[in-house]
């Protein structure tokens, strides 16, 4: 038995970052709801092996540091209903010891990137009268977090972004929205954590419901937000932490 509104059928979803360990969980939860996915990737090889694993998908390489490889991605891709501003880069470093080249880099990736994307797809989302925009920031930006001032700064500007855009595009069926993973189980998560054997057990004893996230825990809420039965919720910002942060 179905439950009318959380499908996707016929609507094509491109996912940045989509090879990643949130990405990949994304891509199967939105691929699972019936829409087409695509699944962009810097890693064009991991892209397009995982979307041999999906009903409908294809992988498409873009490196979201270089313009021209952003509208290289927006013309192959094609018309999008649902744009998942998944990837990101996190450099973790007290502040007065960070270099303004990583600044650049992550404002690149987190902040412009995005912008350049949204810009190019969502005219044809609100020409067709119906698109999904999310838009996926960090815990760490929206409450603030040791180490990350400037990851944090980039992460911070997809707020005000993805909060104007709801405004500007609700007339044509369009919504966005902001996720905030927090403490997350990820791969790069596991690499910082050889280091550091006790991290994963102390970031856990600080969450109300005693966990770290999974990446399924983020791409449940974030396929929710792309279905029509979310048609309704625009211009949020949606923490997915375990009760770490509230609000």
């Amino acid at each position: 038995m179905t439950f009318p509104g959380l499908d996707l059928p016929g609507r094509t979803a491109l996912v940045t970052g989509g090879a990643g360990g949130i990405g990949r969980a994304i891509c199967r939860d939105l691929a699972a709801l019936g829409a087409r996915v695509l699944i962009a990737d810097l890693d064009a090889d991991a892209a397009a092996s995982f979307a041999k694993e999906l009903p409908d998908a294809a992988g498409l390489a873009v490196d979201l540091a270089d313009p021209a490889s952003i509208d290289a991605l927006a013309e192959r891709a094609g018309p999008v209903d649902v744009l998942v501003h998944n990837a990101g880069i996190s450099i973790v470093e007290p502040f007065t010891e960070s270099d303004p080249a990583a600044w650049d880099l992550m404002w690149k990736v987190n902040l412009r990137a995005p912008m350049q994307l949204t810009k190019a797809l969502l005219p044809g989302m609100v020409e067709r009268g119906w698109g999904r925009l999310v838009f996926v920031s960090s815990d760490g930006a929206r409450a603030g977090s040791g180490g990350e001032g400037a990851y944090g700064a980039t992460k911070a500007g997809l707020f005000g972004l993805a909060k104007s855009l709801a405004r500007e595009a609700a007339r044509g069926g369009v919504t966005s929205n902001i996720v905030c993973p927090g403490p997350t189980d990820t791969p790069m998560v596991r690499e910082v954590a050889k280091a550091h054997p006790d991290l994963l057990d102390k970031l856990a004893k600080g969450i109300p419901l005693r966990r770290i996230g999974t990446p399924e825990d983020v791409a449940g809420l974030i396929a929710y937000l792309c279905t029509d039965r979310a048609g309704y919720i625009t211009g949020q910002t949606l923490s997915v932490s375990g009760g770490i942060t509230m609000q």
